[in-house]
């Protein structure tokens, strides 16, 4: 595999997807325990992400001593309150998060409740910059990532302003349909990671997983720019979604 190119592995449908991605994170997460105490990781909303999280909760990692070193973060948010079912942090813990051995000082989400998303922001860089104190920018363990069917990964979207921030951690952004108020990490952060994890399910990402895997710079979606120089990207995808891939799935 060529430096910067991403690392396709395809499944029978979403559950697999689910099931494989938990195990990649808990595989990562032990490694990094024993390297230097601490698993940083930055979470997903969407679908996929859920069964993920209900993955991690039903089994018998769930009462593992790893999630007492693990700092959990969300790559994007709504700026909802924690309740509101668009939160990705409260599905997150609804759906496992709640069920596992986290530290509450470890867990490090966007305040939604914040009715501004550029105040939610820099509060939500602060946070960062607290937990990874003195850094350029900070280095996750594990970004995983959604796709959506446009292209966007995270809350940076096709023609974003927040695609084009190169000093900030964060960025507001009012994107999506209907569009509303978010909060996301930037690209230079996401380019920062360890390791990013794509998590892609569907016949809707079928035309936006093949660009996102395309040589072509023609084909140039806001996913497509996640190519960390100092990490690798996997990317995880049902037959669904590979359906457009020029192998087939």
């Amino acid at each position: 595999m060529k430096k910067g190119e991403a690392r396709l592995r395809v499944f029978p449908g979403p559950a697999e997807v689910a099931r494989a991605a938990a195990a990649e994170l808990l595989r990562r997460g032990r490694h990094a325990v024993r390297q230097r105490g601490a698993f940083d990781v930055a979470l997903s909303g969407g679908s996929t992400p859920v069964a993920l999280y209900e993955a991690l909760a039903s089994g018998s990692a769930a009462r593992s001593g790893l999630w007492r070193h693990v700092h959990v973060f969300w790559g994007d948010e709504r700026v909802v309150p924690p309740e509101d079912p668009a939160s990705n942090y409260g599905t997150a813990w609804k759906a496992g998060l709640r069920r596992l051995r986290l530290s509450a000082d470890h867990v490090h989400r966007v305040r939604g409740e914040t009715a501004d998303a550029r105040q939610a922001a820099v509060l939500y860089e602060n946070e960062l910059r607290s937990r990874f104190a003195g850094a350029v920018w900070p280095r996750f363990d594990l970004v995983l990532l959604g796709l959506g069917a446009d292209g966007h990964t995270a809350s940076l979207f096709p023609g974003s302003d927040a695609l084009e921030e190169k000093e900030r951690w964060t960025a507001a952004a009012e994107e999506g349909d209907p569009p509303r108020p978010r909060v996301t990490l930037t690209l230079p952060v996401l380019n920062s990671a360890a390791a990013v994890l794509f998590l892609v399910a569907g016949s809707a990402k079928a035309e936006a997983l093949a660009a996102l895997l395309s040589p072509d710079p023609q084909d140039a979606v806001p996913a497509r720019r996640v190519r960390p120089p100092r990490g690798e990207v996997m990317v995880f995808a049902d037959r669904a979604a590979a359906a457009r891939l020029p192998d087939g799935p």
